[in-house]
């Protein structure tokens, strides 16, 4: 009787050091992903390609600024792309109002290809912006399931 007692201790105490060891190792690979373990669809993806004023503060800004604040999203990830590029490097407003999203959480991106023809890649550099070919990272945004918000 006792052997049965000491036996199911053991196997207890075994299971409980067991998944110990997998919640450690869980929280280790959060802490090593960041944001990848996160569903697809807490991710957005705001995809800006308008070159009007009037719609990046009235409706890119407002919602990807306001979007970390309100905790609408967990990842947010701005792309300036296309003649949004040009915009933005022109306007030290509007390149204020992307380092205050950036500071809030926003990740910021650019296409090289658009900003290079525009010859404003330095530029948005200089802003905090990750400036790199986006066809690829656009692709795999899509394919992950991300929602993507095109303006």
């Amino acid at each position: 009787m006792w052997n049965r007692i000491l036996l199911t201790g053991l196997l207890l105490a075994l299971a409980v050091i067991g998944a110990l060891a997998v919640a450690g190792a869980t929280n280790e690979e959060k802490a090593v992903t960041g944001n990848n373990e996160l569903k697809p669809e807490e991710k957005l993806v705001v995809l800006w390609t308008s070159g009007d004023p009037e719609v990046a503060t009235k409706m890119v800004f407002m919602y990807a600024g306001n979007a970390p604040r309100f905790g609408w999203w967990e990842d947010i990830t701005l792309v300036v792309w296309g003649p949004s590029a040009e915009l933005l490097a022109g306007s030290e407003e509007l390149q204020g109002a992307v380092r205050a999203m950036e500071r809030s959480g926003v990740k910021l991106e650019a296409c090289k290809a658009c900003s290079d023809q525009y010859g404003v890649s330095e530029k948005l550099a200089e802003c905090g912006i990750d400036v790199k070919y986006m066809g690829e990272a656009l692709t795999a945004y899509l394919k992950e399931g991300r929602h993507v918000l095109t303006i």
